[in-house]
């Protein structure tokens, strides 16, 4: 086998393995432990973490920030993943921000002159639109973690009624318009709720030894995650014209309830959380004659309540 062969496979099996010794490396690719060593000194060079432990139970292991082996991309692959990532840049908090950074410069860096040429070109004239947000969300990464690995997350969240703490089980995260949103498993209420990214003003695991509740059948690819999200609901149905259903497209949370019409207009059918009856208030009147509220009730009556508001606002004036 050729040494470079060699290092490459040997960079597999140490980000493989998590720990190792020289001996047995030196076994299983039938070498000296000399070369081996050798071998893991170059590695480290190139980067792999390697750590050494001394005495009896010592050996090499790798720390947790693992580096892959080498991958070849061609130019459009290549340029798919770096606007694939560049396009996140419109969010203000990432849970991988310094990691994304990283990966640019590498890819950029590492490119032939004319493939950096074309992609500064593309630069302007391919773009992923997210509405600009001034929204931080700082603690993006530990909420990812905790739904990783089934942990509990003791939050501080600036809710409607006011600043509350609670205990809560991240089922995972995602973007929207803009903004990041986390469906996890509440304590307090005993059910799955929604939390906005930006309005949880502390975060860290707990330890007060309450049992984390087995959700790894509930995940973001699955409806279970927003078929439990409040105890009691409505029913809510609402005609769209053609550009009413283009803007329902928009609300990734509306996707399920929105029908569509061969004319290209269409209608939102399903239930809906009652406590998100004023925010869909809001959000129909802001869609002016594109929606047409049929019920339920509650909806239209406060709907009613907030024009009477706004009109009653400017005759004032």
């Amino acid at each position: 086998m050729s040494k470079s062969k060699r290092l490459m496979e040997l960079m597999m099996t140490v980000n493989r393995k998590r720990k190792f010794t020289v001996k047995e490396l030196a076994n299983e690719f039938g070498v000296s432990a000399r070369t081996i060593l050798r071998d893991l000194q170059e590695l480290s060079e190139l980067g792999v973490p390697l750590y050494s432990e001394v005495g009896p139970h010592g050996g090499y292991q790798v720390l947790r920030e693992r580096v892959l082996p080498p991958i070849a991309f061609t130019e459009h692959e290549a340029a798919a993943i770096f606007f694939a990532i560049h396009a996140l840049r419109h969010y203000v908090s990432l849970p991988f921000e310094t990691e994304s950074a990283s990966v640019l410069s590498k890819f950029y860096n590492y490119m032939s002159g004319d493939i950096r040429d074309r992609i500064d070109q593309m630069k302007n004239r391919v773009d992923f639109v997210t509405p600009a947000r001034q929204a931080d969300s700082p603690f993006l990464t530990v909420l990812l973690d905790a739904a990783i690995e089934q942990k509990i997350v003791l939050i501080n969240y600036e809710a409607k009624e006011g600043k509350t703490c609670r205990k809560i089980q991240p089922i995972g995260i995602y973007a929207n318009n803009g903004l990041w949103y986390c469906p996890a498993y509440c304590f307090l209420r005993k059910d799955l709720r929604v939390f906005r990214c930006d309005k949880v003003q502390s975060a860290e695991y707990d330890d007060s030894g309450t049992q984390p509740v087995d959700l790894r059948h509930i995940h973001l690819g699955n409806r279970a995650v927003f078929a439990h999200l409040a105890e009691e609901r409505v029913s809510i149905y609402v005609e769209l014209s053609k550009e009413g259903v283009q803007r329902a497209e928009t609300e990734m949370w509306l996707a399920s309830l929105l029908r569509l019409r061969e004319d290209g207009g269409g209608w939102l059918e399903g239930e809906v959380p009652k406590s998100d009856i004023p925010y869909l208030a809001r959000l129909f009147i802001g869609w002016g004659n594109e929606a047409t509220v049929k019920g339920p009730p509650e909806l239209i009556k406060c709907m009613k309540q907030m024009l009477a508001e706004l009109l009653a606002k400017y005759e004032a004036l």
